[in-house]
Formats: C-alpha cells, sequence, structure tokens
C-alpha cells in the first residue's frame, strides 16, 4: 500500500538504528567478497524500500521496477568501491533518487524533442502529453485527496520532492536526508517546510472546489 502521511513521524531508536548499521556492515563485508547470498540478502533488505522511493518520484510502476534493478546492478558493479563513508541505506537511497530524477529528465527531453521535431515537419507523430495520473494508487475509487497529492509533489522542484518523498515515505530522520542529499539538516527543513507550504496551498485550494 502505497502512502504519504502528512503527520511528523519519529525517527528509529539509536538501539534500533546501531542494530541495523551493524547488520549492514557485515552485509558489505560479505559484498566486497563476491557473495551471492550477501547480494540476495541486499536485495530483499531493501528492493521494497527501494522501489517505493523511487515510484514516488517515477510515474509508472513498470518504470520504477526497471530504475529499482538498475540500482541493485549497479550496487553489485561498483561494492567494491564502497568506504563507508556513508551508511550503506544513504548511498542506496542516493543511487535511487538519482537514478529516478535522471530518467525522468530524459523523459522530458524526449517529449520536448518529439514535441519540436514535429513542429518543423520532421514526422507526422503528434505528441500528447500523459495523464498527469498514472499512479495506481491514485485511480483508487474514493483517493481523490492522494490522487491530488501525488499530482502535486510531482510538480515540486526535484530536491523538495526527493526531501518529501524520502521523509514521508520512507521515514528517514532529517539527517538521514540530509546525508542522501549531501546537505545539511537545516537545509532539509528548509526543503520540507518549503514543500509542505506549497502542497498545503494548492491541496486547499483545490479541494474548496471539489
Amino acid at each position: 500500500m502505497y502512502s504519504l502521511p502528512l503527520s511528523v513521524v519519529h525517527g528509529s531508536s539509536p538501539a534500533a538504528l546501531g542494530s541495523a548499521a551493524a547488520a549492514d556492515a557485515e552485509l558489505v563485508a560479505h559484498l566486497q567478497q563476491g557473495s551471492e547470498v550477501a547480494f540476495r540478502t541486499l536485495v530483499e533488505r531493501y528492493q521494497d524500500r527501494i522501489y517505493r522511493t523511487v515510484l514516488a518520484l517515477l510515474p509508472s510502476p513498470e518504470e520504477a521496477e526497471d530504475v529499482a534493478q538498475e540500482v541493485f546492478v549497479e550496487v553489485y558493479q561498483t561494492i567494491g568501491r564502497f568506504r563507508g563513508e556513508a551508511a550503506l541505506s544513504t548511498w542506496l537511497y542516493r543511487l535511487a533518487t538519482s537514478r529516478a530524477l535522471k530518467n525522468r529528465r530524459r523523459a522530458r527531453a524526449r517529449k520536448r524533442f518529439a514535441y519540436f521535431t514535429s513542429l518543423l515537419g520532421f514526422d507526422n507523430e503528434v505528441l500528447h502529453e500523459p495523464a498527469d495520473l498514472v499512479h495506481p494508487q491514485a485511480q483508487l475509487e474514493g483517493q481523490q485527496q492522494l490522487a491530488l497529492l501525488l499530482a502535486y509533489i510531482a510538480r515540486l522542484p526535484d530536491q523538495q520532492q526527493v526531501a518529501f518523498t524520502l521523509r514521508h515515505e520512507q521515514e528517514l530522520s532529517y539527517e538521514e536526508i540530509a546525508a542522501v542529499l549531501n546537505t545539511t539538516v537545516p537545509a532539509v527543513e528548509s526543503l520540507l517546510f518549503r514543500a509542505r507550504k506549497t502542497l498545503r496551498h494548492h491541496l486547499t485550494s483545490a479541494l474548496r472546489h471539489v
């Protein structure tokens, strides 16, 4: 079930975070030794979180699944260069959000190219913009507010969208989000403040007319 709660979510306890970090450190050691069992463990441990993160940034489940698979392929190919400067989970989220945003930029570039070539008469294809809401959850009956929320999240600037997704979809702490975005906690707070302010404005305005 895809959800984006707007309430503030508390982070994990220090003990839980320490245990997870130790487990990830052991996993990385086995991965760097070429263990296929460790790689399967990595996928099982993180595939749902990575997929859901990517799905919040891309318009279709199929594209999100492809990007999530690419993330794990990249991890498999580059794990030998991982030096632990950041947590394993931070690295994974960084790869996932980077690939998702790159895919989205490529898709926009393809649309612009197709549109202009059509205008210039290089082909007869007319570009039709896809529906704003193709997320499966947004099409469920009675999910109008969620559909609106997803649409407006997709229109946020990239950094705001990533911060909002990592906070409310993945329930990361401000410190963890700052590590993923390679920025400071105050910068994350500012991104989230602006994202929530924008979303609140759009949703309040839209729902008044529903």
